[in-house]
């Protein structure tokens, strides 16, 4: 299992730094294209969508004829906005109260809800990357790093279960140990900027800059939190449904979904909070 999972994550980089890097915006537009296709279909699967392919094709369709071919970024506030106030609204209360039946018209409401989520963070990240590709990697690299240390944080010293019902895994020592972990980073990362040109322009160096410290630490752990929501949420929807993965797309690691669920309520708020920053 290991071997398979750095065999894609190598594969996955090969193919996903050159495109991001090479400043050509067309390859960018249609690897995004492909991944929302990708995580959309996932998510009608988990909502047991009977038309999973068919609402996937049509929510792609409107996506790119909205994000890609028409300008719609321009006007992509509302779409980020609406992305982060559900999550605010709907799903980290849904975390506690729960889910409606996997089953008629609220389920059905709820998928869409979602798909709506992500339609918000997918319009956030092609935003993000019109910044730099190292910008969007920052932000990006906040949740990646949150996870990794949790997960370490957690094996070390979790007694203390976040989530037992929805993630038995997850601790809240494994989460406060991710957290430190950021902060920390993002210290180390504000402090080498001045020696080191690629670090000057992530979002941890934007913040501080713009900011000042204490306002980047504070967002810095209101995306923590967001990212370790995400998270949760999607192994509620997988509970609820009993799958184990999203899909089968990323031999190794489950689906897109399972990959980017952290990253769904975080980027909407990066992107937000970016306009502030240049």
């Amino acid at each position: 299992m290991l071997k398979t999972r750095v065999i894609t994550a190598v594969l996955l980089l090969a193919v996903l730094l050159p495109v991001l890097f090479s400043g050509y915006r067309p390859a960018v537009d249609v690897v995004v294209a492909l991944f929302f296709a990708a995580a959309v279909w996932e998510a009608f699967r988990l909502f047991k969508s009977r038309v999973a392919i068919i609402a996937a094709a049509a929510w792609t369709g409107a996506f790119a004829y909205t994000f890609i071919f028409t300008g719609g970024l321009e006007h992509a506030e509302f779409w980020l906005a609406l992305g982060a106030a559900i999550w605010l609204i709907r799903f980290t209360p849904a975390l506690k109260l729960g889910l409606p039946p996997a089953e008629g018209t609220g389920n059905i409401m709820l998928s869409l809800v979602y798909s709506a989520t992500l339609v918000s963070c997918f319009a956030a990240m092609l935003l993000l990357f019109e910044r730099g590709p190292v910008y969007l990697l920052s932000v990006m690299a906040v949740v990646w790093a949150a996870d990794i240390f949790a997960y370490f944080s957690g094996k070390a010293f979790g007694k203390h279960k976040l989530a037992p019902s929805i993630s038995p895994g997850k601790s809240w020592e494994g989460a406060v140990g991710g957290m430190v972990a950021v902060l920390v980073l993002a210290c180390a990362t504000v402090l080498l900027a001045p020696s080191v040109p690629l670090l000057q322009g992530t979002f941890a160096v934007r913040l501080a800059e713009r900011m000042g410290w204490g306002i980047m630490l504070a967002v810095l752990v209101l995306v923590v939190a967001a990212s370790i929501v995400g998270d949760l949420f999607e192994s509620m929807l997988k509970r609820r449904v009993g799958m184990k993965d999203s899909s089968n797309l990323l031999p190794g690691h489950g689906g897109v979904l399972d990959r980017i669920d952290a990253l769904v309520p975080v980027l909407p708020i990066a992107a937000l909070i970016t306009p502030r920053l240049f």
